[in-house]
């Protein structure tokens, strides 16, 4: 069971919020229900939650239309989307837009069970690390303050960040920190969101051999999809990878495409 499990569902069906309610509660999992859109915003606005269901078909606001405003309030939470098999390729494209996976109504209350563990236990490894890293750094800030220099609490940190040599992924001028989840290019440090981030990662890892198009959304993403799918939905991802570190899109230096493939990236 993870550390924190408040969960939040948002689907104008009642039938489908009560018993999905349920079935998380009874495991354990502390959870809200919004029927619409806006109702969803504003329990965002007024409380921290781990994961999200979140419906593409309200009456107030589309669930590709939310999902953006989802994520500019709380970028690293987990959206799982509810979708029936009639708006399925809706539910790929929020997927493309950054939602972690979907499900199709109705629900089957142990695959759901599976799944939200298996998301949240995903997420909780990334954020203690951040955590740790985050009061690592206080506490050398607090460290200079009382020495007076740098030199002492440098040379600590220093011997902290070296202690695991599984930590850093480098190759040419691209290092990644796996613990904090940062990203260093050159002298350049590099904002991604998570999903991206983990793309990189795989690339990274098996550059500069190419990736196949449907082992890298497994390896990134977790889940497995048929060829076509995972093409659309790498490409997404790839597009936001080359914004941040190509200096010129139309012509990419960094990740390459192998029609038909993969990717390959090249440093």
């Amino acid at each position: 069971m993870p550390f924190v499990t408040s969960i939040l569902i948002v689907d104008d069906e009642d039938n489908l919020r009560r018993s999905l309610s349920l079935i998380l509660q009874k495991s354990g999992y502390t959870v809200n229900c919004a029927a619409k859109g806006q109702e969803a915003i504003e329990y965002l606005q007024t409380k921290s939650y781990d994961l999200m269901f979140l419906d593409l078909k309200m009456p107030d606001m589309d669930g590709l239309e939310l999902l953006p405003r989802i994520h500019s309030m709380v970028p690293d939470m987990p959206v799982l989307i509810l979708t029936a098999h009639a708006t399925l390729e809706s539910a790929i494209e929020a997927v493309r837009k950054g939602a972690r996976d979907y499900l199709v109504k109705p629900i089957d209350p142990p695959l759901i069970l599976a799944r939200v563990e298996e998301i949240l236990n995903e997420q909780r490894q990334p954020r203690r690390r951040r955590e740790i890293v985050s009061t690592i750094q206080e506490l050398l800030t607090e460290l200079r303050q009382i020495d007076g220099k740098d030199g002492k609490a440098q040379g600590l940190l220093v011997t902290l960040s070296s202690t695991d040599p599984t930590r850093f992924l480098q190759r040419g001028i691209l290092s990644l920190d796996l613990h904090a989840r940062h990203v260093k290019m050159g002298d350049k440090f590099i904002q991604l969101s998570p999903t991206a981030f983990d793309y990189l990662v795989i690339l990274l890892r098996h550059s500069p051999d190419c990736v196949p198009y449907d082992n890298l959304v497994q390896e990134a993403q977790g889940y497995k999809t048929s060829l076509n799918e995972a093409r659309d939905l790498a490409r997404w991802r790839i597009h936001e990878l080359r914004k941040a570190i190509e200096p010129n899109l139309d012509q990419p230096h960094f990740i390459i495409t192998e029609r038909g493939n993969g990717y390959r990236l090249v440093i």
